[in-house]
């Protein structure tokens, strides 16, 4: 990122801890702009209300809008010049299941927003988990969410300018495989 700007869509992925938010605010840092963020958290428990603590104390004071759910509206609200993180779809895939989505209309809810993010003239962080790598969960609601994730993940990934895989705060770039394969 020789002259430090992103454009498009920047998808960031990793476990946790890996470094996804700590990148995400120093580019919009390092943004020559305005900074939005539009943060997914909701409180249910006491850690969801650390973490969202953690996170706000770990950003400069950017204006935020807090939208668990309708992703596409929250999208519209910044200024098209506004570099825009967003954090994150893990939780916000957590939040529609909890409200009674069911798959389907995750994923649909997933493309909507993919395409309000695409639409936006400004460039856009967004934050994800890779929960597919950890141990096989133990419950069907922790197995439909692995693997709604997951999706949600593909849709995002396929529709961005540029996603990058995160490791204790490296970055590889991912690409399209067929990229590779012809």
């Amino acid at each position: 990122m020789a002259d430090q700007r992103v454009t498009g869509v920047t998808l960031l992925i990793g476990g946790a801890r890996s470094g996804k938010s700590s990148l995400a605010v120093e580019i919009g840092r390092r943004h020559d702009g305005p900074v939005h963020v539009i943060a997914t958290a909701e409180p249910f428990d006491d850690d969801l209300r650390a973490r969202i603590d953690r996170h706000r104390a770990e950003r400069p004071d950017w204006p935020t809008i807090e939208e668990p759910i309708e992703l596409d509206s929250a999208l519209a609200a910044p200024p098209d010049e506004a570099l825009v993180v967003l954090d994150c779809l893990t939780v916000w895939v957590a939040n529609l299941l909890h409200h009674g989505r069911t798959d389907d209309e995750v994923v649909d809810l997933a493309r909507r927003a993919l395409d309000a993010a695409t639409h936006r003239s400004g460039p856009m962080v967004v934050i994800t988990n890779e929960v597919g790598l950890g141990l096989h969960p133990e419950t069907d609601l922790g197995r439909q969410y692995r693997d709604l994730l997951g999706r949600v993940n593909q849709i995002w990934a396929a529709g961005s300018t540029r996603t990058l895989w995160l490791v204790a705060g490296r970055a590889l770039p991912l690409v399209d495989p067929w990229e590779l394969l012809s």
